[in-house]
Formats: C-alpha cells, structure tokens, sequence
C-alpha cells in the first residue's frame, strides 16, 4: 500500500526525488521555502523549483516561515503522513516535527557520511581535494545530518568534476536511492546502521570572502577551489583588461605545463601560472555577462604574457 508522505525541500538538487516518489506514493503536502523577489526586474516573487513542481503536479504546497509554532505543528500533524522525505529543505525540523509522522523522517543528504555534515557537502568534497563524495538516505534525529543511515552510494571525483556535475549527478543518484528506501519502509524490510564516530567534519556554507582564486596555492588546490565553486558562487579572479581591473568569474580549467610567478600569463591561450605549476582556463564569465569558452573570449580580448591575474 503506498504511503502518505510528506516532501520537504527546496532547489533543484530535490525534483528529481519528488517526482519519483510521486509516482508511487501519495504526496499529501509540499514545504518549501517563500516564493522570493527575482525575474528581470527583480520585484516578481519567484516560487522556488520544488514549489514549481508541486504545482505541476497538483500537490498542497506550504511555505511557513517557522515549523516552531503550535498553528504549524497542528497543521504538519494533521496530514496524518506516514512518513516526511526533506531534500535541502533548508530549515531544521524541531523534534515535534521529527516526532510527528508515524514511521519517521528521511533525509537525503549529498555526502559520505559523517564526512561533510552541514550546508555545503558537495562544494566541500571537491574544495577539500575529496577522491570521493556521495548521496546517503538518513533517518533524521535531533543532530546536525548524525541520523541512522539507511542507504548510500559514491561516486568518484576527479578533476574534471563541477559543482554543478556533481551535483546533477547526486540529485538523480538521490531519486533512486530514496524511491528504494521508500519501498523498504513499506514493506517494514529498511535497516539502518549508525554513523561512525570517526570522520567527522562539517561543510560551512559557502562564504564571499572564499570565492577569490588564491594564485599562490598550487594547481592542483586552485582547479578543486575553481570547480568546487562552479556555477555559483563562482570563483573570481581580476584580469586587467586595458589597464582596468575587471573581475571574472573562471569556471572550468584544467591543469597545464609552465611555470613562473602566481597569477603570471604564460602563453596567450590563458594559461595562469600558479605557487606550484599552472592552469589553463576553459570557460570563464565576465560579470553581467553569459558564461563563454576560452577560445570565444579570446577572439575579442587579447590575454596575453606579461599580463598577471590578480
């Protein structure tokens, strides 16, 4: 018999499992985060993508500000839901929501846990030089992502790895790993097993001051700190561009062959020396601009040595 659920989540990294449980389940509500101000003139209130599906797909969607008031603990209540699945909800459930559906509540979070507990797990594994990062269906207590884990999958890491492919990449594993935990808790056949004490680190959210590309660390640690950043926030750097700094967003590169002093152009296919070796940028984004390739942005600016990237 498929169970009531509720889905809880917010950005797109949640679609995919809300469409699959969708197909099998019966979604008695969405929680998602208030629609906010955007479109071209940025006065328009834009409802988040998960709140877009659930229209879609002709589910009740609530956007509370706050699940710690009676009026909204009766209403969570009142769904009578088997079970809540939250995907990047981005609010923590206190323990009278946890405590309200009858078999509990499954989080989906995108790390190896214990490793990377918090906001920003996928940006952290690739930024920290992570030879693997993963998806895991957790039951949820009242700790930071330290629930029961029910199921996992990884996925190698490697230095062609985006932000934004790893993450696409995690949100379908996601899906199918949340539909089978599901299908477990229906027939009473899910099992859990209790983090380890060992490995634990937190993943602080993404932070401003962070983006700027640092040119005195070696490659290797600039590609991961630029990938792991890509699309957004997006790592920047300053270019000078008719003798004016212009900030410019690098979002995929590779490693090269050179050397000389950091930030230093090598050559004038972008090139970029670094403390330790050198990179080559294959796609960057000019502020207010559409993200181009190297080549493109080339054909129009000349970069060339002894230009130096600040």
């Amino acid at each position: 018999m498929p169970l009531r659920l509720i889905f809880m989540g917010t950005p797109m990294f949640a679609v995919p499992t809300l469409r699959v449980l969708h197909r099998e389940h019966e979604i008695v509500a969405v929680y998602t985060r208030a629609p906010k101000p955007g479109g071209r003139r940025g006065l328009e209130l834009q409802p988040t993508e998960v709140g877009q599906e659930a229209h879609h797909l002709g589910i009740p969607v609530l956007t509370p500000s706050t699940l710690k008031t009676p009026e909204v603990l009766d209403q969570f209540r009142a769904h009578n839901a088997d079970a809540a699945v939250v995907v990047a909800y981005g609010m923590i459930l206190p323990q009278a929501i946890l405590d309200a559906p009858r078999l509990g509540c499954f989080n989906l979070h995108a790390s190896l846990l214990p490793r990377w507990r918090g906001a920003a797990p996928i940006n952290r594994a690739i930024m920290e030089g992570d030879a693997e990062s993963g998806v895991m269906v957790m039951k949820m207590d009242a700790g930071l992502d330290t629930g029961d884990i029910a199921l996992g999958e990884s996925v190698e890491i490697t230095d062609e790895t985006t932000e934004v492919r790893l993450r696409s990449y995690l949100g379908g594993a996601g899906a199918r790993l949340m539909r089978q935990a599901m299908r477990a808790l229906e027939r009473g056949t899910l099992k859990y097993t209790p983090q380890p004490s060992e490995g634990v680190t937190y993943a602080a959210k993404i932070t401003k001051a962070e983006a700027r590309i640092d040119w005195n660390r070696p490659a290797h640690e600039v590609l991961r700190h630029i990938h792991g950043l890509s699309p957004f926030p997006g790592a920047w750097c300053e270019i000078p561009l008719e003798g004016v700094p212009q900030r410019m967003k690098i979002l995929l590169c590779e490693m090269a062959s050179g050397s000389g002093e950091p930030g230093a152009v090598l050559d004038d296919r972008l090139t970029i020396a670094c403390r330790q070796g050198a990179l080559r940028v294959l796609e960057l984004q000019r502020a207010g601009k559409q993200p181009m390739k190297a080549e493109e942005f080339l054909r129009g600016t000349p970069v060339k040595p002894p230009m130096r990237l600040g």
